[in-house]
């Protein structure tokens, strides 16, 4: 083989590289979302565990414990966060407190839509705060529901 296929082989494998690389950058994640190109994640945790009441009024008592921590793409998400935390924790208080449907609780179906709506609550305070800041998820860590 002369010098100059070896050169065109490399340069062939160097554009396919480049190519994958990029295309890479801008692949999407489970939720259909682009990822982010630092490829940052920082978990918040909520501490101490959430843990109230759920159900109808007048019904038996039924109590929900809920760890709760945070995902962010950006490291300047956290600072916000914690800024404003009591605020946070008040809003997931009060959307554990709404919850009346137990039986759902319990379901994988259930716990989705109750992370969907926390990250909405929380984003919502984030935006209303003027932060600029938003978290990506929120994750159930340990989630109990007693009856």
């Amino acid at each position: 083989m002369t010098p100059q296929p070896k050169f065109a082989l490399f340069s062939i494998a160097l554009l396919l590289f480049a190519l994958s690389t990029a295309w890479a950058e801008e692949a999407t994640n489970e939720e259909g979302e682009t990822t982010e190109k630092s490829g940052t994640t920082d978990y918040i945790a909520m501490d101490p565990a959430f843990v109230t009441h759920v159900g109808t009024p007048g019904s038996k008592l039924t109590y929900l414990k809920a760890a709760v921590s945070l995902r962010a793409s950006q490291k300047t998400t956290r600072s916000a966060v914690e800024a404003h935390m009591p605020r946070l924790r008040h809003e997931l208080v009060m959307l554990f407190g709404e919850q009346t449907d137990t039986a759902t609780l319990t379901t994988m179906e259930g716990q989705q839509a109750l992370r969907e709506e926390a990250k909405s609550r929380i984003n919502g305070v984030l935006e209303e705060q003027q932060t600029g800041e938003a978290i990506t998820g929120v994750l159930f860590t340990e989630f109990v529901v007693q009856k």
